[in-house]
């Protein structure tokens, strides 16, 4: 039962469905080759975010006295940034940062961002190690293989409906990163 309420908060915080038009808007003009690249990249990236501040988190907010308020305003603004800069230069940025997306956004904020570091630090007072490092695991096995999947998707929505859901999501990942402002700095 420990496993079962460590993983739905955990999945709900990484929100899988909610990162899957973001990853495509950022990759929809790559090969397939290149998105399961980035697709492993993400979820590394994850892992070791996630597993780093699950075993070092605490001392580290406590040493830096950095609140989980201030992870969300540091991470809302990243987001911005990359948003705005991926409507204003996107041919020249993609061209330039064509592999990296899988660590920043896609690794670190969206999949493991302060929602999903506070979420598991608290898991870890109330059920566990244990528990919250495999439903950890369990939750980045789901979001590789729904990432790794997007290319069905990207065929199917062709190369004019990628391009618009790739602006909509820029300008959703900017909305996302007030939002994390927001509840940072509400939060404070």
């Amino acid at each position: 039962m420990k496993y079962i309420l460590a993983f739905i908060p955990i999945f709900v915080a990484i929100d899988v469905i909610g990162v899957l038009p973001i990853f495509i808007s950022l990759t929809f003009d790559q090969s397939e080759k290149e998105r399961n690249l980035i697709t492993r990249q993400s979820v590394l990236t994850a892992l070791a975010a996630g597993l780093g501040f699950l075993f070092l988190g605490k001392f580290l907010l406590e040493v830096l006295g950095v609140t989980e308020g201030d992870f969300k305003v540091a991470g809302g603004i990243l987001l911005i940034v990359l948003s705005i800069n991926d409507l204003i230069f996107e041919t020249k940025r993609r061209n330039e940062e064509k592999n990296k997306v899988g660590v920043v956004p896609i690794g670190m904020p969206l999949i493991v961002g302060p929602a999903v570091l506070t979420t598991m630090l608290l898991l870890l007072d109330t059920h566990g190690i244990l528990p919250t490092v495999t439903s950890f695991l369990v939750n980045l096995a789901l979001v590789y293989l729904v990432l790794r999947s997007s290319g069905v998707i990207i065929r199917l929505i062709g190369e004019g409906g990628t391009r618009a859901v790739a602006k909509f999501m820029s300008i959703l990942l900017a909305a996302i990163g007030v939002m994390m402002i927001r509840k940072g700095v509400g939060g404070m």
